[in-house]
């Protein structure tokens, strides 16, 4: 990496970039078609791509969900590590302040953590990383639930954030967003659990999975940051989704469209950007009674 920045920002005289440069040859626009078109390309740098979308949806006045998305690689003669770091927070409805304690998870969590990468990304370390990176998504879920009974107090919100590091996923989840791995075959794994009252009694197999989609308690939490003295975040790792796509969204998005449709909304896109779209419009179609909060992340190559 080292060798790499220095050749990047050495100062050789132009006449001998010049003459060390290889001859170009302009593609005509009917070989860049077959290149675009070719599906099967493959890409030797290995990276991350991502998407949003958000809507306040058909029934609010106001947006109380909050999203980050950070992506980027940086890639030399050592290799490539691809970085992300994706967050969605929806400000609990009924409670004051909610789209606040959003904005303030996102901003407090995702800071403490580029913060703590900053030095990894943006310059040549000395020393390693001297915390687990569970143990970083934990510290960060704290400064956000004390940034939220400081400044928005009797709020509260969901928080589902994913730290990608090359094919490696760290979650850190609170609350009713939720995050899935996408499969081109169809499959569509949920990744994270519900902390409502309607998750846990599906849990305990009480209700099934049918009674609690339509359960008049499926949006009552008993997990939320800035709600409670004590929180217990679900923190664990996981693989990034093999040639799938991560999906990160708010109840919005989940609670009024089934896997089959939003699976549907994500294959019939030939965009990450267009499938947000795709997801959030189709949410809006079927009534759009919440603010709907989409993240998409797929790795290329």
């Amino acid at each position: 990496m080292f060798d790499f920045l220095k050749k990047l920002f050495s100062k050789e005289p132009e006449d001998t970039l010049l003459a060390d440069a290889p001859e170009t040859i302009p593609l005509s626009p009917e070989q860049v078609e077959d290149i675009v078109a070719n599906q099967a390309m493959q890409y030797e740098l290995q990276h991350l791509v991502a998407a949003s979308g958000q809507s306040v949806g058909k029934q609010r006045e106001l947006n109380e969900d909050s999203l980050m998305s950070i992506s980027t690689t940086i890639a030399g003669n050592a290799g490539n590590t691809p970085f992300g770091l994706y967050i969605v927070a929806d400000g609990m409805g009924g409670h004051q302040y909610g789209e606040i304690a959003s904005n303030t998870a996102i901003r407090t969590f995702g800071g403490h953590i580029m913060r703590k990468f900053h030095p990894y990304l943006f310059t040549l370390p000395t020393v390693p990383l001297d915390e687990s990176l569970q143990d970083l998504m934990l510290e960060g879920v704290s400064q956000a639930q004390e940034a939220i009974q400081r400044d928005a107090p009797g709020s509260g919100t969901t928080l589902t954030a994913a730290l990608v590091l090359g094919e490696q996923v760290s979650i850190a989840h609170v609350g009713d967003s939720r995050a899935y791995a996408v499969y081109p075959d169809g499959r569509f794994d949920l990744i994270t659990r519900d902390h409502s009252l309607v998750g846990r009694l599906e849990e305990l197999g009480q209700i099934t999975a049918e009674e609690a989609e339509t359960h008049p308690q499926k949006n009552v939490l008993y997990r939320a940051l800035g709600q409670g003295e004590i929180l217990e975040p679900d923190i664990f790792t996981v693989s990034f989704p093999k040639k799938g796509t991560l999906l990160i969204c708010s109840d919005g998005l989940w609670g009024v469209l089934s896997k089959e449709t939003m699976h549907q909304a994500i294959s019939d896109a030939d965009t990450l950007e267009r499938a947000c779209q795709n997801l959030v419009n189709a949410a809006n179609a079927a009534g759009g009674p919440d603010n709907i909060t989409v993240i998409l992340a797929k790795m290329i190559g």
